[in-house]
């Protein structure tokens, strides 16, 4: 049988894997001894808390893919599928891997050089919130952050509320953890006061904190977001 990338999700907090890994993902964990990840430290205590068995965790071969990784390096990644035939997986830090993820890259150049791609059930803090919410889960879009200067910032604001109200879509982004308390602060006041804001805070975990109110609600007593895990979602 032909070697495949497997995508494997990570829990999105602390709680236990179990709660939101399917053992089958345990089972295909243990097929690779090979992972292409972002960070090797995070990657070893996430393979520990899955439950990887397949190998010592200082003997596991781990590939880092994150913002200093030449592309050139990429094809490399995959010659254990390509030459040996043997499983590699890929794991993002968190959640879902190529969702917000430089894990895309390398799904991209298997895609192109015809390896299967096996994407596996997992935690999606994005897919979270927006089932939470209560805002459109038919048409919406993924932002992913916002621009750091103000003057692009309030032009993909501006643009953004546009699809709000005209197209029915729900907007969605995240954002540096430190800067989480600015970021609703901004758009509580640069939002038109009847656009709602879900904020979706420690998803999975016990401190979890979902709520969606109108802009300037959000302007009394907002919650201490700094430094946790955080969705944002904007609708009408």
């Amino acid at each position: 049988m032909p070697a495949k990338l497997i995508l494997f999700p990570v829990p999105i907090g602390n709680e236990n894997p179990d709660a939101s890994l399917p053992p089958y993902n345990r089972e295909l964990l243990n097929t690779c001894t090979t992972f292409i990840v972002e960070d090797q430290r995070t990657a070893r205590r996430n393979l520990k808390r899955m439950g990887y068995t397949a190998a010592s965790l200082d003997e596991v071969e781990l590939l880092e893919l994150n913002e200093h990784t030449p592309a050139t390096d990429l094809v490399g990644y995959l010659d254990p599928i390509v030459k040996h035939n043997r499983n590699i997986g890929l794991m993002s830090e968190a959640g879902l891997p190529c969702v917000a993820d430089p894990g895309t890259l390398i799904t991209a150049e298997a895609q192109r050089r015809g390896i299967e791609v096996v994407p596996l059930v997992g935690p999606s803090s994005i897919m979270l919130a927006l089932m939470a919410s209560g805002f459109n889960g038919q048409n919406f879009a993924f932002n992913g952050y916002a621009p750091i200067k103000l003057r692009e910032r309030d032009a993909l604001l501006k643009r953004i509320e546009v699809s709000i109200h005209r197209d029915n879509q729900t907007q969605i982004f995240i954002e540096a953890p430190y800067r989480n308390n600015q970021f609703l602060d901004y758009l509580a006041h640069q939002l038109q006061p009847l656009t709602r804001i879900c904020v979706a805070a420690d998803l999975t975990l016990p401190s979890q904190y979902i709520r969606a109110r109108l802009s300037r609600q959000w302007l009394d007593n907002p919650p201490d977001l700094n430094k946790r895990p955080a969705i944002f979602l904007l609708y009408k």
